[in-house]
């Protein structure tokens, strides 16, 4: 198997564990703000107990650490927008509007990672605007704010992919995933006071113990959902473009719809244009690999995604 062929198998890995995070945000009953307040600060408990990232910590330099932690602050209104889509409609529509991220990583990340634009994973893109217009008149009137939030987030994950790509020579998976997730962890934190003047429906006490209930999803959410795909799709994002990740990560709402249809009914909701919209975003996913043919990474790719050559290594969500 080749690196190329590996990545692939590692992102839709990455998919496959993704594709539970709408269910859980939906289960969850907290609101958007404490609900990835938890998930970013649970991960990095976990991260504080593996000595590798502390030793990744030291070696980093004080430039990379500021451009990793805002790259995080990304990684957080990312979720944040993506759960609080999830609360405004429910998991099917929130994570069918991740597709959108296909659109704007085409048009940002070769500005960003400094590679060539290609007009043929701009049409990908905008191959799959049908599907999302098909998903948004599927929904009731009263989901409809949910799909602005959700593109929202959309633009969040394409911005943080493209700068992850362009550090991703840089520095030890596990210690990036630390840092971005500890900003937006400080982030958050920020955020919190201002939230019920900027969107009440967001907001939530940070400091109050979640119950039972969500005690046990937020575990499954952070360290199953989370911790594991984060740093592994760091690793696949070595020998793949971010626009190539992402037109994989569009296969999230299949397994989400899938899911919430099992496990929340949400079929009852949803009309049969949204499942026509899916099945569009589908078809472009399962193109690409067709039409596109693997390369090796050349000395000239390599030097344009990274400014010096320290350790090798990496990043995404």
């Amino acid at each position: 198997m080749t690196d190329h062929q590996r990545a692939f198998v590692q992102i839709h890995c990455c998919v496959a564990l993704w594709g539970f995070t709408a269910i859980l945000g939906k289960l969850i009953t907290l609101p958007a703000l404490p609900l990835v307040w938890w998930r970013m600060l649970i991960v990095i408990a976990a991260l504080a107990l593996v000595p590798k990232v502390w030793r990744g910590l030291r070696a980093m330099s004080t430039k990379l650490l500021f451009s990793y932690a805002g790259i995080g602050v990304l990684v957080s209104l990312h979720w944040l927008t993506f759960y609080g889509a999830i609360k405004l409609s429910n998991a099917s529509v929130g994570a069918t509007c991740m597709a959108l991220a296909t659109v704007f990583t085409a048009l940002i990340e070769p500005r960003l990672a400094h590679r060539r634009f290609s007009h043929r994973e701009l049409a990908l893109g905008l191959a799959v605007l049908p599907g999302v217009a098909l998903v948004v008149g599927g929904v009731p009137h009263g989901m409809r704010l949910g799909i602005l939030v959700g593109a929202l987030s959309a633009l969040f994950v394409a911005l943080f992919s493209s700068l992850n790509k362009r550090l991703v020579h840089h520095a030890d998976p596990l210690t990036v995933t630390a840092v971005e997730l500890g900003a937006g962890t400080v982030a958050m934190t920020l955020l919190a006071p201002a939230m019920p003047f900027l969107f009440p429906a967001f907001a939530g006490s940070l400091f109050v113990l979640p119950g039972a209930h969500d005690a046990l999803y937020l575990l499954a959410l952070s360290l199953a959902c989370t911790l594991l795909p984060f740093a592994l799709s760091l690793v696949a994002l070595r020998h793949m473009s971010a626009f190539a990740a992402q037109l994989a990560v569009n296969l999230e709402p299949v397994y989400a719809i899938v899911l919430a249809i099992v496990l929340l009914r949400e079929q009852r909701e949803l009309s049969p244009g949204f499942y026509a919209g899916v099945a569009i975003i589908l078809a472009a996913v399962l193109l690409y690999p067709l039409i596109s043919r693997p390369r090796q990474l050349r000395e000239v790719d390599i030097l344009g995604n990274a400014e010096t050559t320290e350790i090798p290594a990496r990043t995404i969500e």
